[in-house]
């Protein structure tokens, strides 16, 4: 999963272009995407009309957007939870990339900027969190919310104090609780400017806020996204394995349109990434397989899109996030607590 530093203060430097080049390049004149349709861009939707603030912590909006959309790259002061109610989105940072299906949600720590592709029609939904200075997480605000998590020491598991904060000044994939689905559902989404809330409108956002806070506290962290690169060679090759993970086999297959050897790719992957090519693209396969699987592909077909047979495919599954394949890919529900 990637791994970005801790989140910068907002810089005062327009680096929007730059990231944006990194994102999706944009189509020439005349070139098309899918059956047609080239990719449109549209900006960041207004988020300062649902700035969170110390009276109201999480403020939510929501906005369908069709396939083949990118919400151009931005930042903001405060943390950010993507939900797709319906439809697969991508999320990109500046060192990875992060397939989200309606089974997951994302968190983004404040001044990460990000850039986020509808990969099918998707209703997003987006989630803006108050953090106060030098605290991060959904329980940054104390109080109700700030739950400790009871899914012991595993992966996901969540804790008070440094650590948790630490933990969620990163990028995270989070599993979605019906409750949580259910929650987001029901939050107002009124902009600013708009109509006021009535009292009793604006008690009950408190306390769906406060229970949006404690179910992401409590929420599992999963395996699901892939580093990216700096280097324009390895990001190339790597963008081009993102698209179409089964296209070659080989590493040598790979490299030839990179302009550089086999062995230089290869040492490209350890120095920046930390892995060696053969790890790096099993994340793009698993991350391939959530997406396949939100549109509720069999598992068999989904294997065999991906090249693998369905015991072999469960075997890597299994290895690599230690869940059943049906678990991972969020087509059964863990079974109920006792």
């Amino acid at each position: 999963m990637p791994n970005p530093a801790a989140a910068p203060a907002p810089s005062p430097e327009p680096v929007v272009e730059h990231f944006a080049a990194q994102v999706v390049p944009r189509p020439k004149a005349g070139s098309s995407r899918g059956a047609g349709r080239g990719m449109s861009y549209v900006g960041s939707l207004t988020p300062e009309l649902f700035v969170p603030t110390p009276a109201r912590p999480v403020r939510a909006k929501l906005r369908w957007l069709a396939a083949d959309t990118q919400v151009m790259p931005h930042s903001h002061p405060w943390a950010q939870v993507a939900i797709s109610t319906t439809g697969v989105i991508r999320l990109t940072v500046n060192h990875g990339t992060y397939i989200v299906p309606p089974s997951r949600a994302l968190w983004i720590p404040p001044g990460v900027e990000h850039a986020v592709t509808m990969v099918e029609d998707a209703d997003l939904r987006t989630l803006y969190f108050h953090q106060p200075r030098g605290r991060c997480g959904p329980g940054a605000l104390g109080g109700d919310g700030a739950g400790p998590s009871h899914r012991g020491d595993g992966p996901g598991a969540s804790h008070r104090g440094e650590d948790d904060s630490a933990a969620w000044r990163q990028c995270r994939v989070l599993e979605v609780s019906d409750l949580l689905r259910a929650l987001v559902r029901e939050m107002p989404t009124t902009p600013d400017g708009g109509p006021a809330l009535t009292p009793a409108q604006r008690l009950r956002e408190q306390h769906l806020s406060a229970l949006i806070r404690d179910e992401l506290a409590r929420a599992a962290a999963v395996k699901l996204g892939v580093d990216l690169p700096q280097d324009k060679r390895l990001r190339h090759l790597c963008e081009a394995v993102l698209a179409d993970p089964t296209r070659h086999e080989t590493l040598a297959d790979w490299a030839q349109d990179t302009g550089a050897s086999p062995r230089t790719v290869a040492r490209l992957f350890r120095s920046e990434l930390g892995s060696t090519f053969t790890q790096w693209r099993q994340q793009v396969i698993l991350a391939k397989a959530v997406s396949l699987a939100a549109g509720r592909m069999p598992m068999g077909q989904i294997a065999a899109e991906l090249g693998y047979s369905p015991s072999a495919f469960s075997a890597m599954v299994r290895k690599s996030v230690g869940q059943p394949p049906g678990r991972f890919l969020g087509q059964q529900h863990p079974a109920p607590e006792q």
